[in-house]
């Protein structure tokens, strides 16, 4: 299946698919994005690195599309709640624009998801390239969820125009 659109998989979990172990907190582990070949939806799953070296090296990869290697951290429950909602607004217009998978709003999608990148809340963990288009796979930080955008590769005249539009859809809370 070509990814021609933006996805928002779950979050990262708390313990290895394969073998139920809960992560601790600085552990390395590994996610990777499978194709499910049922629902032709892409899905997460997130290994220790034992289980992971297992599965790497079976047959279960030949639905693999992505994989990367990660710490895992705790979700910190105390965290101020103005700053929360000042970060989210960003966040939660590309989520918007994500789940509504409007063609035009393609730019917009690419400009949100590189500013949260320079804010550190998406991290970048994969770049495919698929026929003539560019798939960019981004982490989020806290969350552990993880988002696929296409590269809609802008013109740098074009990139303008996009930013102006966004900061006027955040200034207004047009979300």
């Amino acid at each position: 299946m070509p990814i021609s659109n933006s996805w928002n998989i779950r979050p990262r979990s708390n313990q290895c698919s394969v073998t139920n172990k809960e992560f601790k907190d600085g552990e390395i582990f590994y996610t990777a994005i499978f194709l499910n070949q049922e629902t032709n939806f892409y899905e997460r799953s997130d290994f220790t690195v034992e289980a992971w070296d297992r599965t790497a090296h079976s047959e279960e990869t030949s639905s693999l599309f992505s994989f990367w290697r990660s710490t895992f951290e705790k979700k910190e429950e105390n965290e101020k709640a103005q700053e929360v909602v000042e970060k989210e607004s960003a966040e939660v217009m590309l989520r918007r624009l994500i789940d509504e998978n409007d063609p035009n709003s393609e730019n917009a999608r690419y400009i949100l998801a590189v500013m949260l990148e320079r804010k550190k809340i998406l991290l970048p963990t994969d770049v495919k390239k698929e026929k003539k288009e560019m798939m960019l796979f981004y982490e989020h930080h806290k969350s552990g969820e993880v988002f696929i955008i296409r590269d809609p590769v802008l013109k740098l005249d074009e990139i303008d125009k996009v930013q102006e539009e966004v900061s006027v859809w955040l200034s207004n809370e047009q979300i």
